[in-house]
C-alpha cells in the first residue's frame, strides 16, 4: 500500500504545493505532482485567503493525501510583517487539513533545508538543485515556492516512513 503526503509552502501571493508517494516499509518518496497556486495579488488579504482555501481544497480532493506537511512560522526581527502574513496562509492550510481529517506535520524551515541539502542555512538555489537531483528532474523547480514545497513534502514523507 502506498501513502501520499502533500507538502505546502504557504504564502498569500503564491503557495507552493507538492505531492509525494511512498511505500511505508521502504523506498524513497516519489514526486507525483508539484505546482504553485497563484493568488490574486491586488485583491484584499481576506479574498486571497478564501481563494487559497478553495484552491487548496481542490488539490487535496484531486491528490487524496493522508498527510499534509507545512513549515512552522519562522520570525526574524527583519521580517516580522512577512511572518505574520505567512501565518494567515498557514492557518488556511491547517484548516483544510483538519477539515479533511489529514495528519499534520509541522516542520521547522532549517530542518527542511538540512534534510534535503545537508545544511540548515541553505539558500533557495541550493534547495532547488537538491530537489531537482533527488526527484530526477530535468531542471530546477521554479518558482522557489514549488521547490520549497517539494522539500517540505520529501522531508515530511521521510519522517513519516519511520
Amino acid at each position: 500500500m502506498r501513502s501520499r503526503l502533500l507538502g505546502i509552502d504557504p504564502g498569500t501571493a503564491n503557495t507552493g504545493y507538492a505531492c509525494v508517494e511512498w511505500r511505508p516499509r521502504g523506498g524513497e518518496p516519489q514526486l507525483v505532482e508539484a505546482g504553485v497556486l497563484r493568488l490574486a495579488g491586488r485583491r484584499t488579504l481576506s479574498h486571497r485567503l478564501r481563494q487559497l482555501e478553495l484552491d487548496l481544497e481542490a488539490v487535496v480532493v484531486e491528490m487524496r493525501p493522508s498527510r499534509i506537511a507545512v513549515e512552522r512560522v519562522f520570525t526574524h526581527v527583519r521580517n516580522v510583517r512577512t511572518s505574520i502574513i505567512m501565518a494567515h496562509a498557514r492557518g488556511v492550510v491547517l484548516l483544510v487539513a483538519e477539515r479533511h481529517g489529514l495528519e499534520l506535520d509541522e516542520l521547522a524551515p532549517a530542518a527542511v533545508k538540512k534534510a534535503v541539502t545537508g545544511r540548515g542555512d541553505a539558500t533557495k538555489r541550493q534547495v532547488q538543485l537538491a530537489v531537482m537531483a533527488q526527484c530526477g528532474l530535468a531542471k530546477p523547480p521554479s518558482p522557489s515556492d514549488v521547490s520549497d514545497a517539494i522539500a517540505i513534502a520529501l522531508t515530511g514523507a521521510r519522517r513519516a516512513r519511520h
